[in-house]
């Protein structure tokens, strides 16, 4: 069997990343975050256009690792923050949300929340061109769907196993699309004090994280069936 040698972009869970490595392949995580994994030797802990231009780097362990050859896949995960349509209020004074785009004041909170969309954009088009043959990049429904082009696909975990509603946007190069494994229940709703019905996983997510870092890890986390089709459908695909 051809070994692969896979990049798993922006993935501090290692979910994608163990996948792959259960199949024999040759993965690695990165992210400027440590892994929660539990595998810092798998994980390289620095920007990830440069572990792609090098064909490696450092990893968490200190350790300098650089594949031999090219990275075959690359399964990217940029964040989502200033990409997703779920953000869309804060960019906006709330006192202009009647008057054309182009008069509205930015957030008083977030005053550099525009830049911040640039520059979030910038570095998803910088992995989409990234110089690897194939590359599956996943993001939510948002700006890139209109800026660079719709999604090649739209899954959802429970097309996979997993009973949650995620709607994840996938826009892929040189690859199959994938194929659902075991479509089950769209899983638990919850209605907010507000009214704003949120997918169980979702909310409680909210609840239990202490920071906004923490919230956004736990919200980011690739559900277990859909890393598992990641890893097994697309291996196949490029090991036949």
């Amino acid at each position: 069997m051809k070994i692969l040698n896979v990049l798993v972009a922006c993935e501090e869970s290692q979910r994608v990343c163990t996948e792959f490595r259960k199949l024999g392949h040759n993965a690695y995580s990165c992210d400027i975050l440590d892994c929660s994994g539990g595998h810092p030797e798998w994980h390289f802990k620095q920007d990830v256009l440069e572990v792609i231009k090098d064909h490696g780097g450092t990893l968490q362990t200190g350790e300098k690792l650089y594949i031999n050859g090219e990275w075959d896949l690359m399964i990217a995960h940029p964040p989502c923050t200033y990409l997703a349509v779920s953000g869309a209020r804060w960019y906006y004074h709330p006192d202009d949300k009647d008057l054309p785009i182009e008069k509205r004041r930015p957030h008083p909170r977030f005053p550099n929340r525009a830049q911040d969309r640039e520059d979030g954009a910038a570095f998803f088009m910088a992995l989409v061109n990234a110089p690897i043959e194939h590359i599956a990049v996943e993001n939510p429904v948002g700006i890139m769907n209109t800026r660079y082009r719709k999604p090649d696909q739209v899954v959802q975990p429970y097309f996979f196993g997993d009973e949650a509603s995620k709607s994840t946007c996938l826009w892929l190069k040189n690859l199959p699309l994938l194929e659902p494994t075991d479509i089950v229940g769209k899983g638990e709703m919850v209605e907010l004090s507000s009214g704003k019905r949120l997918p169980k996983w979702y909310s409680d997510a909210l609840v239990k994280a202490k920071t906004p870092e923490e919230r956004r890890n736990l919200r980011s986390k690739t559900f277990p069936g859909f890393a598992k089709a990641i890893a097994e459908q697309w291996s196949k695909e490029l090991t036949k």
